[in-house]
């Protein structure tokens, strides 16, 4: 037999205190006898009634379990990460109040419509780094969104080759399982389109043979604005201010080789609840096989058998002294 709870000692002394003051109070009743000549058989009764439906009580509060046996069920979960771009352009004003803004409340979206599952953060732009690694966290996981800003990383450039190269080494399955064992694993890219990096098809290709989705999220207009940089704004190598605007082609090339889909942000709609949706479409395709031990609570029973107790202590009625 287990036990659910267990007694502290505040509350072995409140229990032995409760235990002495009944006590002194029937050798009260038994010296009042005593005084008229009468014998107080019946508080012995009451005595033993009380006594038992208090420790029935107390046992029920307990807990106590008993039959237990291994149980086998199957869990549906997924691994996702999270990777969000850090260049200087998520910094552009298009969408209110930036990209990166908008990006970080986004992702507070996903990580609470996500609680049951492990998630990941990445940041990139020529690299990539590990923001949080997979986590069942959510309190560590907003905290770490709240303090994304574009300056975390030493270069302004953005490169999808580096960011697949890492969520592929981090979910890749290296040893054989069943279908029926594994995770679902997902990678939700946050960008504004604007990649110059090499190698996306290659990398993209060994995703999908790990069965690794990548979901695109573009943030951004296509109409772009410039890109704030101190009390100015940034300007390229001939001096002309740079303007950033949303290029979706990369992002749905992306998706579409890894059999994801794109999803957009602008200044007018979300489609973060339709990545959300298309994210819990694959929850059923794979699952988790665990084995657990199952006890069952049988508190009832002794909670039964106290309160008949306490409906008999109700209705004796024993005279102690006869005048």
């Amino acid at each position: 037999m287990t036990w659910y709870q267990s007694l502290s000692l505040l509350e072995l002394l409140f229990g032995t205190l409760f235990f002495g003051l009944y006590l002194g109070y029937l050798y009260r009743v038994w010296r009042v006898a005593r005084f008229f000549k009468q014998r107080p058989h019946g508080i012995w009764v009451k005595f033993v009634l009380r006594n038992l439906y208090v420790a029935l009580l107390l046992i029920a509060m307990l807990g106590p379990s008993f039959g237990a046996m291994k149980k086998e069920i199957k869990t549906i979960g997924k691994d996702l990460y999270i990777a969000v771009d850090l260049s200087r352009s998520m910094d552009a004003t298009d969408v209110q109040p930036s990209r990166l803004e908008k990006a970080k409340h986004e992702i507070q979206r996903l990580i609470s419509r996500f609680n049951s599952d492990r998630i990941g953060l990445i940041v990139f732009g020529d690299e990539a780094f590990i923001q949080s690694p997979l986590t069942y966290d959510q309190n560590a996981l907003q905290l770490y969104t709240q303090t994304l800003h574009t300056g975390l990383l030493p270069r302004a450039g953005t490169n999808y080759a580096p960011v697949l190269q890492l969520a592929l080494n981090k979910l890749e399955q290296r040893t054989p399982t069943t279908a029926a064992e594994q995770k679902a694993r997902v990678l939700v890219l946050i960008s504004d389109g604007e990649n110059f990096g090499p190698d996306v098809e290659r990398l993209a290709g060994q995703l999908r043979e790990q069965n690794i989705r990548v979901y695109t999220l573009g943030i951004g207009t296509t109409e772009g604005s410039r890109i704030p940089a101190g009390r100015a704004f940034k300007k390229d190598e001939e001096g002309k201010t740079v303007v950033s605007s949303l290029n979706p082609a990369p992002l749905v090339q992306l998706a579409d080789l890894t059999g994801g889909q794109y999803f957009e942000v602008n200044n007018r709609v979300s489609e973060v609840s339709r990545l959300i949706s298309a994210i819990n479409n694959i929850e059923g395709e794979l699952h988790e096989r665990k084995t657990i031990d199952v006890t069952a609570n049988k508190y009832i029973y002794p909670l039964a058998l106290a309160l008949f107790f306490i409906l008999l202590d109700a209705l004796i009625t024993v005279k102690l002294i006869r005048i």
